[in-house]
């Protein structure tokens, strides 16, 4: 599961005293704060959204059919992640981006729920299939099918965050992000774009020898599967050559 290591060999960057590298930090914390304030402008704007509602809905869960309504459970707010979805393949060829951010997005949700929002995970494929990763992945946070429904913004784009607000009994969207947009909730992705070699992908605006032999989110899947599968006991690395449908 490993890259290449890095080696003496590699182009590092240029070693200074630690005075000058205060004011190298120093100067490039300018950016970074003014990159804070446009993040925070950002926000502003997104909380004067206006809203529209969503039909109600009935998804597939444990419970069977389960409205969209009761996903919100005692709070006012929920955010929902539409997980991408490959029929009839096995679990270890699920789509890794999507394993990724939810597997990144649990791990919030026991602090989303103390601000009143709660959160579940809305899968594009069966439930019979959807709740085999599930279950592999051990996600505690709700999970749901959302197979069947026709409703444009929950039955289709999958690989989005959806945020819902329910008042008077009825559901509204308030916002939604998807693509590179879902990369500011992944502390996996923030952590590594503050490394000295960031992603190590090629379209990175990196210093001349950097290594960079990589295409775009290589690291998401790793010796056929996706890296966060790796945190399941028992994980093995995938046969090329088998035909199974199980992790």
């Amino acid at each position: 599961m490993t890259d290449t290591p890095v080696t003496t060999h590699t182009p590092a960057p240029p070693v200074v005293g630690r005075a000058a590298w205060r004011d190298a930090y120093t100067e490039l914390l300018v950016q970074e704060k003014a990159h804070t304030h446009a993040g925070d402008a950002l926000a502003a704007a997104r909380r004067r959204m206006p809203m529209t509602e969503l039909l109600d809905v009935a998804v597939e869960g444990d419970d069977g059919p389960t409205r969209l309504l009761d996903l919100f459970g005692d709070h006012d707010q929920l955010i929902l992640y539409k997980h991408m979805w490959h029929d009839g393949q096995p679990i270890e060829a699920q789509c890794e981006g999507c394993t990724l951010t939810v597997w990144d997005s649990t791990h919030d949700a026991p602090y989303l729920v103390s601000r009143g929002i709660a959160f579940a995970v809305l899968f594009e494929g069966a439930w019979a299939e959807a709740r085999e990763l599930r279950d592999f992945m051990g996600y505690t946070v709700p999970c749901y099918s959302a197979r069947g429904i026709e409703d444009p913004v929950l039955g289709t784009g999958f690989g989005e965050f959806l945020f819902l607000l329910r008042r008077d009994g009825r559901v509204y969207l308030t916002y939604a992000v998807t693509g590179r947009g879902t990369e500011a909730m992944m502390s996996s992705m923030q952590l590594i774009d503050r490394t000295a070699y960031g992603r190590g992908e090629r379209w990175e605006d990196s210093p001349a020898g950097w290594p960079q032999d990589h295409d775009v989110c290589w690291w998401w899947r790793q010796d056929g599967r996706p890296a966060a599968q790796w945190t399941r006991p028992g994980a093995t690395p995938v046969d090329p050559h088998a035909h199974h449908h199980h992790g």
